[in-house]
């Protein structure tokens, strides 16, 4: 019970402290109050419907994202070439409506959202074959990979896609009005908010229930045990890897058909990047990743309105992901051997004199 609390504790303390540190930052940067922007900040993010409905329409892709970064991680690689798998599958997405005549119904939609999500899978499932099969990090080939997706993006976009139309943003034809993903129960919240929250529920439980997650989660957790007893380990990073690609495919689909309607530049947000800091803070798992990426999502819709009320950049939020994101690498590192170790050393001293200040004074002398 106590090692849980402390999991939970841990992120919440690092956000509370990257908040405190945001304050101080402003106030150092900008001479405004702490207060004020930590004031500021919640009311663009939770304070009114309106930005409810931006941080809920943020958070939908951070959701999907994340698991990119999630699922593989519970099988031991660290995947953090999402950003690449989203712009490569908006293109994929925009590209399929624009050569190849799709219903204009649901169906149509299903179709470019599947188109995505195959090519989110087989993008991220290269980076776990190059581990697999010929050594390569995987941490290093997906961020790569990644940069080469973003360069096809832009010479695709700009060049054989290009709509004639998009004379000062070059772009893609547009989707069908047909194709498109609309608000849920007449809001401006997308149906793609239910689709990440859906593929998190529903990884959650996979990998908890199911003897495939139970096989993944072996193979991260204790590789050598997993030989012994025989997994296909090869498979099962694959299928991992395949999983988290799809998740983040599906939301570069969905960022074209439910908010920009083409794949343009504005496509390349900073979401797959996002997504490594929600999945961190959610220590990788599915169904804490809903609540974080709504945090993230009010943080990233709140960007305007300090911009508007205070004066900062709109993106002073990107330093405050900056801090988090910090600072749960060194939570994490404390939670390690190595940390454990740090910390014993630091402290181990003054606790011998507490318990054996005679035989120390005796050794000493």
């Amino acid at each position: 019970m106590r090692a849980a609390l402390r999991e939970a504790l841990l992120p919440v303390l690092a956000i509370l402290a990257a908040l405190l540190l945001f304050g101080l930052f402003v106030f150092a940067a900008a001479d405004v109050s702490p207060l004020e922007a930590w004031s500021v900040l919640y009311q663009g993010a939770f304070g009114s419907w309106f930005s409810w409905q931006n941080t809920l329409q943020r958070a939908a892709p951070l959701m999907l994202t994340a698991l990119c970064v999630a699922i593989p991680a519970r099988a031991g690689l660290i995947i953090i070439g999402g950003e690449g798998a989203l712009v490569l599958s908006g293109l994929a997405c925009a590209a399929l409506a624009a050569l190849v005549p799709l219903p204009q119904n649901l169906a149509g939609t299903v179709l470019v959202c599947a188109a995505g999500a195959l090519a989110g899978a087989l993008w991220i499932m290269l980076a776990g074959a190059l581990r697999q099969y010929r050594g390569i990090n995987e941490t290093i080939s997906s961020l790569l990979l990644a940069y080469v997706a973003i360069g096809l993006f832009k010479h695709i976009v700009e060049g054989p896609l290009r709509d004639p139309a998009s004379l000062n943003k070059p772009s893609t034809p547009s989707l069908g009005e047909g194709l498109l993903i609309g608000g849920i129960a007449g809001t401006d919240v997308h149906w793609g908010l239910a689709l990440g929250v859906v593929a998190c529920l529903g990884l959650g439980l996979w990998l908890r229930f199911t003897a495939s997650g139970f096989s993944v989660r072996v193979v991260g957790g204790n590789p050598r045990a997993a030989q012994l007893v025989g997994l296909p380990a090869g498979r099962l990073l694959l299928l991992a890897c395949a999983l988290g690609g799809a998740c983040a495919g599906l939301a570069g689909a969905v960022e074209v058909a439910a908010v920009h309607t083409n794949a343009n530049a504005s496509l390349i947000a900073g979401y797959g990047y996002a997504g490594i800091l929600v999945a961190f803070m959610a220590r990788h798992n599915p169904l804490a990743i809903i609540p974080v990426a709504i945090l993230f999502g009010g943080f990233g819709a709140a960007g305007s309105l300090l911009q508007r009320r205070l004066g900062l950049p709109d993106a002073s939020v990107l330093v405050l992901q900056g801090i988090a994101f910090v600072l749960i690498l060194a939570s994490e590192a404390l939670r390690t051997v190595q940390g454990k170790v740090v910390l014993a050393k630091l402290f181990a001293r003054p606790f011998e004199e507490l318990e054996h200040p005679r035989a120390l004074q005796g050794s000493t002398a």
